[in-house]
């Protein structure tokens, strides 16, 4: 199978939606943040591995608390996957911290700012 085959783009889009609702919905741990989404998720082809790009709203202590809390509770979501997602192998997770939206606000601020003057010039 190629990584990106069709088969493979409708489980990355089916894990994603499940790993949605499970970090939602059914995790207690309060060290993970509410404002947790899951952005992105990349299944290999085997179905062994998956990498889960995570984007969190908060400072750097509630990233890396959110973090450390979806890595303790990786088993517990790997079984809640495997009830809900009927794949010959459940794949083991590894949240990546993706902090791509963030990077595209502070940008769009930096470049507020250095248009800014030039708006005062013209009037």
């Amino acid at each position: 199978m190629r990584k990106n085959s069709i088969k493979n783009t409708r489980i990355n889009g089916e894990v994603l939606r499940e790993l949605s609702n499970i970090i939602r919905g059914e995790i207690k741990d309060p060290r993970i943040q509410p404002m947790t989404s899951v952005v992105a998720v990349e299944v290999a082809p085997d179905l062994k591995t998956c990498k889960a790009y995570v984007s969190v709203l908060g400072d750097e202590e509630a990233q890396a608390n959110t973090l450390a809390g979806l890595k303790s509770a990786e088993g517990y979501i790997r079984s809640k996957l495997a009830k809900n997602i009927n794949l010959r192998n459940t794949p083991q997770i590894q949240f990546v911290l993706d902090q791509s939206i963030e990077y595209g606000v502070n940008m769009s601020k930096k470049i507020d700012e250095v248009n800014q003057p030039s708006r005062e010039e013209r009037q």
